[in-house]
């Protein structure tokens, strides 16, 4: 069952309610106050009804929440301020440096892209008319020239095709360096940025999650925990149609008599004339 959304609780944020859930119902045991776990509900049981009551529970945590959330979102707007800078840009600055910035690598990114198309096409002309005309005319120095332009561009192509493909190693050499140093900030958090996530978790869980489930085990009308009956090792399982019960006679009025069914008697017709009559 998926978890239902909550209006205390982002969507990326759902993954660790889930967690936090899961590590309360797996150490519910070892907590006095909810001993009736297994007894009245299940684990199972438990968390179904938590993940359809995840609205409340999260409700119980909404301060520690949104203070969490805002040291969070500061701590993302001042890495996005910083990666702008490692760029090269200034951030908020819409003047003509930026414009210019922005105009430069989208022609670097054009001429990258253009530059073994157009240079490849070329030679490729240049080529085909030379060759064809060293054919026709062997002795026409027009045909000549027109290879030895062929082969420039063709050099060109080559040599732009390896810059692209340089610059593509390049870039995804940087985007990995930047999404692993992404990761790390992630795991390494700043000190208030822990602790309030840590608040938030400890309220969650204690303010929210547990007296869920005490309120739960709790409630009268909860039906004993869906249980697998205990089966004896020795005990030989029944396959196929067991023979049904007979009641005895202390068990009820003694059953009649079974209906008894006799053949008619046929007799054979008789046959025959006077004339086979024995004499």
């Amino acid at each position: 069952m998926q978890m239902t959304s909550a209006p205390h609780l982002l969507a990326e944020d759902g993954p660790e309610y889930e967690r936090i859930l899961g590590d309360a119902l797996r150490h519910a045991h070892e907590r006095p106050d909810l001993e009736g776990v297994g007894d009245r509900l299940n684990t199972e049981q438990l968390r179904t009804m938590a993940l359809g009551a995840t609205a409340l529970i999260t409700a119980a945590a909404a301060t520690e929440y949104e203070h969490y959330i805002k040291a969070r979102g500061e701590l993302r707007r001042a890495a996005a301020v910083e990666g702008a800078e490692a760029a090269g840009g200034l951030p908020g600055l819409d003047g003509p440096q930026s414009t210019s910035a922005g105009s430069g690598a989208g022609i670097g990114a054009v001429i990258t892209v253009l530059t073994p198309l157009l240079a490849g096409t070329a030679a490729l002309i240049f080529l085909l008319v030379g060759y064809l005309l060293k054919a026709v005319s062997p002795s026409l120095t027009f045909g000549r020239s027109m290879v030895t332009a062929g082969w420039f561009f063709a050099c060109v192509a080559a040599a732009a095709i390896l810059v692209a493909a340089v610059g593509l190693l390049v870039t995804a050499l940087r985007n990995g360096a930047t999404s692993l140093a992404a990761e790390e900030e992630e795991q390494e958090l700043p000190e208030e940025v822990a602790r309030a996530r840590e608040a938030w978790r400890h309220a969650l869980l204690e303010r929210g999650i547990l007296p869920f489930f005490r309120d739960a085990l709790a409630d009268p009308t909860a039906g004993p925990a869906a249980r697998t009956p205990h089966r004896s090792p020795n005990r030989i399982p029944k396959i196929g149609y067991s023979r049904p019960d007979f009641s005895g006679p202390d068990d009820g009025p003694a059953a009649g008599p079974r209906p008894t069914f006799t053949s008619p008697d046929f007799t054979s017709p008789d046959f025959g004339g006077p004339e086979h009559q024995p004499d």
